[in-house]
């Protein structure tokens, strides 16, 4: 796949969604649901870097080592597919774990709302827990449960 494309379990057809390959793995962020959790960067920051255009570069580092800290993304604006195997698998049984704050982090098999009105599969992703959230039901971080 070329930048600009969906893969694994992105929000697919997403006007936002940019892909980044490299031998052995594709990786695909989607900036409409990124709310700078910062794992990616402070996990792998040789393949994600904010500083560098292009900002991800997957070749950086393993294959399984890209995908390990991809998965860390609590809401799913980073996925990945490995060259010739499966996508990321979901957890099961489903996890939902409310943060301090309020927000809803969700780990599984997860049919969601896209930003673009459709739906979307995914693995991982933050929900607003406050109800204040001008994306809903995604958390913006602008209502209670945005408050760190």
């Amino acid at each position: 796949m070329t930048e600009g494309s969906a893969a694994g379990d992105s929000a697919a057809g997403s006007s936002t969604a940019k892909s980044y390959g490299a031998d052995g793995i594709e990786v695909t962020f989607d900036g409409a649901l990124c709310r700078h959790a910062a794992r990616c960067v402070g996990g792998l920051p040789e393949v994600f870097d904010t500083s560098r255009r292009p900002w991800i570069t997957p070749g950086a580092a393993p294959p399984e080592r890209v995908a390990e800290v991809v998965r860390r993304c609590p809401t799913g604006a980073l996925t990945y597919l490995l060259t010739g195997g499966a996508p990321e698998q979901p957890q099961r049984p489903t996890a939902v774990v409310r943060t301090p704050d309020g927000r809803l982090l969700l780990r599984g098999d997860l049919l969601l709302p896209a930003p673009d009105g459709g739906e979307r599969r995914a693995t991982r992703a933050m929900l607003c827990g406050c109800g204040r959230s001008a994306g809903q039901p995604y958390c913006d971080r602008s209502g209670a449960c945005g408050q760190e």
